[in-house]
C-alpha cells in the first residue's frame, strides 16, 4: 500500500455539508472524492473538468445592469432638468467644471 499523507483545507461548512451528502449518495466519502479528483487531474494534466465562467449569463449581467444604470441616469437628468439640454450645452458645462477643477488645483 503506498505511504499516505494528510492534507488540511478550508471550505464553507455549507459548501461541505452538500458535498458530504452528494458524496455520500456516490458511495463515498468526501476524501475518496477528492482523491478521484487528484487522480483525474494527475492522469489528465489539467483539472479534470471546465472551469469557465457562463458567457451568456454574464452577458445577460451585463446587459441588465447597463439597462439599469442608463435608466437611473435618464432619471436623474429629467430631476436635474438636464434632460432637455443639448450636446453643445453639456460640452460647455463639463468644460467649465473642468476648469473650475483646475483653478482649484484638483486636476482634470
Amino acid at each position: 500500500m503506498a505511504e499516505t499523507t494528510n492534507l488540511s483545507i478550508r471550505m464553507d461548512r455549507a459548501l461541505k455539508d452538500e458535498a458530504d451528502q452528494i458524496f455520500n449518495a456516490l458511495g463515498m466519502n468526501l476524501t475518496t472524492a477528492i482523491t478521484v479528483f487528484v487522480r483525474q487531474a494527475v492522469r489528465q494534466k489539467k483539472i479534470p473538468f471546465e472551469v469557465a465562467i457562463n458567457a451568456d449569463e454574464r452577458k445577460e449581467v451585463s446587459l441588465l445592469d447597463a439597462m439599469t444604470a442608463t435608466e437611473r441616469i435618464w432619471q436623474l437628468s429629467v430631476q436635474n432638468g438636464t434632460d432637455k439640454m443639448t450636446p453643445e450645452e453639456i460640452d460647455a458645462e463639463i468644460a467649465a467644471a473642468r476648469a473650475e477643477r483646475k483653478a482649484r488645483g484638483l486636476g482634470i
